[in-house]
């Protein structure tokens, strides 16, 4: 069985050192108030109980904290599964694949540590992960749990945006899930065609008036839940 521990490989932590949190924010176009204006929103929405411990597992707090904590969780298992394919590099991985496998590594650590930065000391714990079911030697097995990986991130971020507040600061979280989630179907479309070219948006994830799948947080992390070892409370996460 394949655990991977919560300490990010020197890979990781040299990627994630290169993303100066302020920088990455203001480049964003939130900058220091965002991250003052998240700490405030947890104070108003969170009940205390709920956020220290309010079931077993790890609490993700609630209200945008919650939805933020829910993106900040998929975003820690899609930086450490990336990391895993560079470092281990199947069998007839070519240079170009390489090349762009850790394009999109760099962009989940970059996800990974812009949340961890905004939500600051609300930001639930490093997670252990999980990836026993997975072959890293064999390009079938990397491409197929990339492809679940990639297509459940869309879903999910596309399911959480009614969730935020429709206060300004949910409003800027809602525009830069919005900037995340147009990354994360390149990369669904990247890995959808190495696997079978023309299914970028085939009808699985693209319905007939052109929109794409839409997943809940229980359903997200129904599926989720065999690759992420650590126990988290979804109780608090909006239904």
């Amino acid at each position: 069985m394949k655990i991977v521990k919560p300490n990010p490989p020197k890979e990781d932590q040299e990627v994630a050192s290169r993303i100066h949190r302020r920088n990455f924010l203001r480049y964003l176009g939130a900058g220091s108030a965002f991250l003052t204006a998240a700490t405030l929103a947890s104070g108003c929405h969170k009940d205390d109980d709920d956020f220290n411990m309010g079931g077993e597992g790890v609490s993700l707090g609630s209200g945008d904290i919650a939805v933020l904590n829910y993106a900040y969780a998929l975003e820690q298992l899609e930086a450490a599964f990336y990391t895993q394919v560079v470092n281990a590099q199947f069998s007839g991985m070519t240079a170009t694949e390489l090349a762009y496998f850790t394009d999109i590594r760099n962009h989940e650590i970059a996800h990974r540590e812009f949340f961890k930065a905004a939500l600051g000391a609300n930001a639930i714990g490093s997670l252990e992960v999980n990836f026993s079911a997975v072959d890293f030697s064999k390009r079938d097995s990397v491409l197929g749990t990339a492809k679940a990986f990639e297509d459940l991130g869309v879903s999910a971020y596309n399911g959480a945006g009614q969730y935020l507040s429709n206060t300004d600061t949910g409003k800027v979280y809602l525009g830069l899930a919005g900037k995340i989630v147009s990354v994360e179907a390149r990369h669904a479309a990247y890995i959808r065609d190495l696997i079978s070219n023309g299914t970028f948006a085939a009808d699985d994830v693209v319905d007939a008036n052109g929109l794409d799948k839409v997943r809940t947080p229980a359903e997200v992390f129904t599926i989720a839940a065999a690759f992420i070892k650590t126990k988290i409370n979804t109780s608090t996460l909006p239904r």
